[in-house]
């Protein structure tokens, strides 16, 4: 009996090594191809191999630190395929407040310079490629309910977990194993130059892969497992130089100066080497997530023999997810009883707080901590937005804490466009932001060119609150010359003499709306000074006819906005409706061109016709690019006008004062007298094709159909066509090149117009200028 005994207890410790064996799990970084990392999860655990701890860096921390937070591989999995996956690396984000975050109207500016005002003026960039507003968040979601149930100890997770960050200024590596779990994953990430750095236990760190880009070391130190897994994505350093010009490798090195290269024989004998094939993948790119994964799986599963060979132990899968699912229901719900800011002054503090204000309540849920925050990172008065959320077990709620720095004071942009017609132009706007319990903005923008000039002073109070709401002030002076735009590639270049000048100062109240939209209610006074010839003729010692137009104009609008892209976008929509009523004076001085051929005397005296004239106008326009297919993409413009605006004194001055529709990129440089028309339908078809990233074709057709179309009457009357009597077309084909500078656009634009303008147009930049003081 006691022999047999013995027996019993001799087997058993022979054999409590092999089946009590620990097992460490490896992750190196190496930017998108970190993805792989998941595909080696999904195998092991379909496989049944434990994995005790984990060690990872960059992307591998991330990856590493879902499933120690305890989710599954294929949670991991499906996370990484959705599209706000891709838009936490690519720093896009869609917010409800979008329209608030985008608060100055469109402007071709190209180029931005910060300056702070203190002693001395320093101006500054932004060091950061990648905007990290959308991924900050994500992370606090995602890591958050596990941190707390660890107590900021990573030892206590469904999984022990380490990761790597950097200090660089002392270059030394530096292992992570306590602390708040978002900001850890936040901090290994962080590849210089793409992100910015993070403060973490008083330190500015950077991504863990500049010294420690493969952790094994980390692993035998912190847990000295008795087998090592190592899943490795990263670059291998070359033992000889590439003889071989090879423009992929000059595309990386930025990658290769940044992460430190992984050493295989840091797993030991005992281990296993895991190397996906990756060599076509990007670190940069990551859109091919499923293609990634499955090289990790399948590198994963080529090396299993040899997994299950030195690994005896297996885990039951059912035990697996019963201790998961234990670990997760003990996760505390995101539920918030106070909201803190640091890094600015009581007055600042006090309009950020008003922010995250609901009804009240005396908890706010992870959607109204959202809706906060996207509407404090919307504000252009801040420079950096950082969230950062603890728990409190006393109250079992949790804080969130804002860590803002406010815009420095004063922005410059550059911009304009240069064009082979002569309507190129120079854009400068200044803006200067104040916070304080309210956010202040002030702004002056000036054009300035040969067809265009431009000057417009604005101002903007924006007031904090669960609906955010703003009050703004623009001063705004046009200035379009016709007569110099026609000369460069176009067929018949007979000049139209036309001269516009528009003056208007407006008053407006908005509020943003959900789904990227804003409404304004705003009120104008108006100015507009238009001189011209009555049949297009000019000669030394004529006067042109004028047209002044004084009045106030009162309108309420909705739009909604989501491009991609300033101009020439392929993505969204941008739909308008608006109302306006308008009450004025119109006064008509002729000029002295009468139309024979004897000009009329110098010292003719000549009278002033004035009338009053009132109209109200309806306009609903959108535009929307909704069908994509592969690299093509089919959109629309649909636009629709009803206007009881009267007839004015003669042709030209009803034509100038009448709406205008503006199909092309050049629209506004041409005076085009078949699309102007008090009331119209007109609308489109954009075709897109993009040859490669920033390389696109775009061809578009458009019809315009007055209701009644003007008709001149002799030499300068006018009245009224039948109904619906002609519709005129225009198209234009061409390349676009988007370039950082602004878009490089080569086209030949066609309109059916009396004087047949078309032909070529080559420009660098945007062309974009202000409104018009009736639009």
């Amino acid at each position: 009996m006691f022999l047999k005994k013995l027996l019993v207890f001799t087997l058993a410790v022979l054999t409590f090594p092999v089946y009590a064996q620990k097992v460490g799990l490896v992750l190196s970084g190496g930017g998108a191809k970190g993805i792989a990392h998941i595909g080696t999860l999904k195998a092991l655990e379909e496989n049944n191999i434990p994995i005790d701890y984990i060690t990872g860096t960059s992307m591998g921390g991330i990856v590493g630190a879902m499933y120690a937070a305890g989710y599954t591989p294929g949670q991991i999995e499906k996370i990484a395929l959705s599209p706000d996956f891709q838009d936490w690396v690519s720093g896009r984000f869609k917010s409800d407040y979008t329209f608030f975050f985008q608060k100055k109207p469109l402007n071709p500016s190209i180029v931005t310079a910060k300056l702070s005002l203190d002693t001395s003026l320093r101006m500054t960039f932004r060091s950061n490629l990648v905007n990290d507003i959308p991924l900050n968040f994500a992370l606090l979601e995602l890591f958050s309910q596990a941190s707390a149930i660890s107590k900021d100890n990573f030892d206590n997770l469904f999984v022990p977990y380490r990761c790597m960050v950097s200090d660089v200024l002392s270059q030394t590596s530096i292992t992570v194993k306590k602390g708040n779990l978002a900001e850890a994953v936040r901090a290994t990430m962080t590849v210089p130059l793409i992100y910015r750095p993070i403060k973490l236990e008083g330190k500015y760190v950077f991504d863990g892969g500049l010294y420690n880009n493969f952790p094994a070391d980390v692993m035998k130190k912190e847990f000295n497992p008795e087998v090592m897994i190592g899943a490795n994505v990263s670059s291998k350093t070359y033992n000889e130089y590439p003889k071989n010009r090879d423009e992929r490798l000059v595309n990386r090195l930025m990658v290769f100066m940044f992460l430190s290269k992984s050493d295989s024989t840091l797993i030991g004998d005992n281990g296993v080497y895991i190397q996906p094939d990756l060599k076509d993948y990007n670190v940069t790119n990551f859109n091919p997530v499923q293609a990634l994964i499955k090289q990790g799986y399948d590198a994963t599963m080529a090396n299993m023999d040899e997994i299950k060979k030195k690994i005896k132990r297996r885990v039951n899968i059912n035990d697996l997810m019963t201790r998961r699912n234990d670990f997760n229901n003990r996760k505390p719900d995101l539920v918030f009883s106070n909201v803190t800011v640091s890094g600015v002054n009581d007055q600042q503090k006090k309009y950020v707080e008003r922010l995250f204000k609901r009804d009240n309540k005396p908890t706010f849920n992870i959607n109204d901590i959202k809706q906060g925050y996207y509407k404090l990172v919307a504000d252009e008065t801040f420079e950096t937005i950082y969230p950062r959320i603890s728990y409190n077990p006393v109250s079992d709620n949790y804080n969130l804490e804002i860590i803002a720095q406010p815009r420095k004071s004063l922005k410059i942009d550059f911009g304009g466009n240069i064009s082979s017609r002569p309507i190129s132009n120079v854009f400068l706007g200044l803006q200067y932001n104040y916070l304080a319990r309210k956010a202040y903005t002030f702004g002056l923008n000036l054009y300035s060119g040969r067809f265009y000039e431009s000057l417009q002073m604005n101002g903007r109070i924006d007031y904090p609150s669960g609906l955010p709401l703003f009050l703004a002030a623009d001063v705004t002076y046009n200035h379009f010359d016709y007569y110099k735009t026609s000369s460069i590639f176009i067929e018949n270049p007979r000049p139209t003499y036309i001269e516009q000048s528009d003056r208007k100062i407006e008053l407006k109240m908005g509020m943003p709306l959900n789904r990227n939209a804003k409404i304004t209610l705003s009120t104008a006074f108006i100015n507009n000074n238009d001189r011209y010839s009555p049949n297009n003729t000019f000669s030394i010692g004529d006067i042109l006819e004028k047209t002044v137009l004084n009045g106030a104009m009162s309108t309420l609008a909705f739009e909604q906005y989501t491009f991609n892209r300033k101009q020439y976008a392929n993505k969204g929509r941008n739909f308008l409706l608006s109302f306006n009523y308008f009450a004025g004076r119109e006064s008509y001085t002729p000029g002295n061109i009468n139309g024979t051929s004897l000009p009329l005397l110098a010292n003719t005296k000549v009278s002033v016709n004035k009338q009053f004239r009132q109209w109200i106008k309806i306009k609903m326009s959108e535009e929307n690019y909704f069908l994509h297919l592969n690299k093509y993409t089919m959109g629309y413009l649909a636009e629709a006008v009803y206007s009881n605006q009267p007839l004015f004194s003669n042709y030209y001055s009803t034509l100038l004062a009448a709406p205008a529709f503006y199909p092309l990129q050049d629209s506004r440089s041409v005076f085009l007298e078949n699309f102007r028309a008090t009331t119209y339908l007109a609308g489109g078809i954009k075709n897109v094709y993009s040859l490669k990233r920033s390389l696109d074709i775009r061809i578009e057709g458009y019809v315009f159909l007055p209701y009644r179309e003007f008709e001149k009457v002799g030499f300068q009357g006018i009245t009224h066509k039948t109904a619906f009597t002609k519709w005129h077309y225009a198209g234009t084909a061409g390349l676009v090149y988007h370039t950082p500078l602004g878009p490089i656009g080569l086209s030949y634009n066609l309109y059916d117009d009396p004087i047949k303008r078309n032909g070529v147009l080559l420009h660098l930049g945007y062309l974009i200028y202000n409104k018009r003081s009736t639009e």
